[in-house]
């Protein structure tokens, strides 16, 4: 088979599924992407918290969940990652690194890419490893919710990332903020630190800040600058 013909199959395939699954629960979702696509698919994480991890393990132990370490993380994200291999043993964690360390894009764009043009770091520290890396598998499954942003706000189930080339599944794409903490507490669930200390949304140290209570969630990303997201979703 071709590649253009295994990509016309996953496309048509990704189609019928966003019909067929537009109000699918999460674990029907989940169940959908891991009897279809086995060890061919890929489980997205910043760490954040382990929600989706638990999810997906519970039908699949043994999944790649990918990191994308764009060498700016808290310590706190860090420590998150590597607890996750201790709660859920046989997950593989995927670590998806620039082509650049900090100090050879310092070097090459100058220092603080970061705050002269967000949109570029982002692109190179995150946007490409994760086009690499998801170039060998056939589905990745992400816990984007509509609620996270205006730009997530439609959000489907199941469709096809013509971006990067795959099938893409959100399985928790409805769930609102008391959905996801009522699940998180439930089942105590791993959690970034941070989260505790002022930061709902957490990305890079140096574009995430700390939210005043009441405020948007993801006000601290980027603040003050129009930019809203990374461009891996959007």
């Amino acid at each position: 088979m071709t590649t253009a013909t295994r990509t016309e199959e996953l496309k048509a395939l990704a189609e019928r599924a966003s019909a067929e699954l537009a109000d699918a629960t999460a674990e029907e979702a989940i169940r959908w992407a891991v009897e279809r696509f086995g060890d061919d698919l890929i489980v997205a994480s910043n760490m954040q918290d382990a929600v989706l991890i638990d999810l997906v393990t519970k039908i699949k132990s043994d999944v790649d969940v990918l990191f994308l370490e764009t060498g700016y993380h808290f310590a706190e994200t860090i420590g998150t990652r590597d607890a996750v291999t201790t709660v859920y043993p046989d997950v593989r964690i995927v670590n998806a690194y620039p082509e650049q360390s900090v100090a050879e894009q310092d070097a090459e764009y100058g220092p603080r890419l970061h705050e002269r043009d967000p949109n570029q770091c982002c692109f190179l520290r995150k946007v490409v490893p994760l086009r690499r890396t998801l170039a060998g598998y056939s589905c990745w499954i992400t816990g984007v919710r509509r609620v996270d942003a205006p730009t997530r706000a439609n959000t489907p189930i199941v469709t096809w990332d013509e971006r990067n080339g795959l099938v893409k599944v959100n399985p928790i794409a409805a769930w609102t903020d008391e959905e996801f903490d009522g699940y998180l507490h439930e089942h105590g669930i791993l959690q970034n630190p941070l989260v505790a200390e002022g930061y709902p949304s957490i990305g890079c140290a140096p574009c995430t800040a700390k939210v005043a209570p009441g405020a948007d969630p993801r006000s601290g990303r980027w603040a003050g600058k129009a930019k809203t997201e990374c461009g891996l979703h959007a």
